[in-house]
């Protein structure tokens, strides 16, 4: 939309109306106001909740890979080499690492914890980038077999006040069988490397020990495995790659992979992510009501403006141009300031989160409630676009009506009480 020389430097002065129009300037600078912290809100939820799922996706899939490989009912895998091999032969399978996974107890100091166990390979305990990238403290290379060390979460250390060189007790209540029942297992090991994932679930109750040493606690055969973790070269298309191996496994083993053990974690997050995208463009629609309102008080009060425009020779079209340029120079204004505000909120989200507890004194960011430990983020530029064009497109709208009754005022109506 071309705008000529004149309709530019009339829609500019109507965005600064005159003194005995400062109601018209407070309307739309509400306006704008509105359009300013519907776009941040918008940038800011959408790009926190991108944040949180991506953390929540990179450190649960990190940990427990795109896919696993499991004896049905949960019985142990005995020919796991031959299931390994024929996995990592697979197209699109980056890796594939045999483990133990099993829920036991932990005491230390006369404190308790459910804990769950898990059973690596050496080499596969130091190359696992989500353990070995987050060791806190420690040395996770003394995590060795035979060395009784183990490795264990941030959070479970610090419920049972365990730290490193401390003696903590598995207890493993399959335990040998007697005359006078089953009597549990408890083996105590001590701390060799203390990690953080970030999840707060893991981080309370992981532990990590070599593969060797979590048969023997187990009492499991030395040839006997729990489960293969499987990775892909796309998380995102598990389905289809890992299909010619779930059919090839027929009824030997079961293929679980991480959409169906996460299934209703990041399905709530999707139904609640679209909810809150919809909820926040009502505070937009809010705003473009405004700056309709906004335009038709200005168009009532440049009425006799109008007309003499029109006398002078001013076609109907050039007061709709003018007219939609003021109502949409608000809203291109109201979205950039929007988006800057969005985005330097982002950068300093946790400071804020920080000094409002602060302030507060309350925990606003409850590990044990929101899994992770800090406030994420992770902006899409598709989704800031999807913004950017529902505020423009809404902005536009309520510029038709404003823009048409200043196209339809008769000069001559107008001047002959003037």
């Amino acid at each position: 939309m071309l705008l000529s020389s004149y309709e530019r430097l009339i829609a500019s002065r109507y965005l600064l109306p005159g003194k005995g129009e400062r109601f018209i300037v407070l309307v739309a600078g509400f306006s704008l106001g509105a359009v300013m912290l519907g776009v941040a809100a918008l940038v800011i939820v959408m790009s926190v909740m991108n944040g949180f799922r991506a953390e929540l996706f990179d450190k649960i899939v990190g940990l427990n890979g795109h896919a696993v490989i499991q004896g049905y009912g949960g019985r142990p895998l005995n020919d796991w080499r031959q299931l390994l091999a024929r996995a990592k032969a697979t197209p699109g399978v980056t890796s594939a690492v045999p483990m133990i996974e099993q829920p036991l107890m932990m005491t230390n100091n006369g404190r308790a914890e459910a804990i769950i166990l898990r059973g690596l390979t050496v080499p596969d305990i130091r190359g696992n980038s989500t353990i070995a990238g987050h060791v806190v403290a420690g040395d996770l290379n003394s995590v060795t077999a035979g060395s009784n060390r183990i490795a264990i979460g941030s959070r479970l250390a610090e419920t049972l006040g365990a730290d490193i060189g401390s003696q903590v007790t598995i207890w493993n209540p399959a335990g040998q069988s007697t005359p006078f029942g089953t009597v549990p297992r408890m083996v105590s090991y001590t701390v060799g490397a203390i990690f953080e994932i970030g999840v707060y679930d893991y981080d309370k109750a992981y532990v990590v020990m070599p593969m060797e040493d979590a048969q023997t606690l187990l009492l499991l055969d030395p040839d006997t495995v729990g489960m293969i973790e499987v990775n892909t070269r796309d998380a995102d298309q598990v389905g289809p790659i890992l299909a010619p191996l779930r059919a090839s496994l027929g009824q030997t083993a079961a293929v679980s992979d991480w959409r169906q053990m996460n299934a209703q974690l990041f399905e709530a997050l999707g139904i609640e992510q679209v909810s809150m995208f919809v909820i926040l463009c009502i505070i937009i629609l809010v705003a473009a009501f405004n700056i309709a309102s906004s335009l038709i008080m200005l168009v009532r009060a440049k009425t006799r403006d109008i007309a003499i425009l029109r006398t002078m020779g001013a076609p109907r079209a050039a007061m709709v141009r003018i007219f939609i340029t003021v109502g949409t120079t608000i809203g291109i204004l109201g979205t950039i300031a929007g988006l800057i505000l969005g985005f330097v909120l982002l950068y300093f989200r946790q400071p804020i989160v920080d000094l409002v507890q602060k302030i507060s004194g309350q925990n606003l960011w409850d590990p044990s409630i929101r899994f992770l430990t800090e406030l994420p983020s992770k902006p899409n530029p598709v989704e800031i676009a999807m913004v950017v064009a529902i505020t423009l497109l809404l902005t536009f709208l309520a510029t038709l009506y404003p823009a048409s009754r200043a196209a339809s005022t008769d000069p001559v109506q107008v001047l002959r009480y003037e």
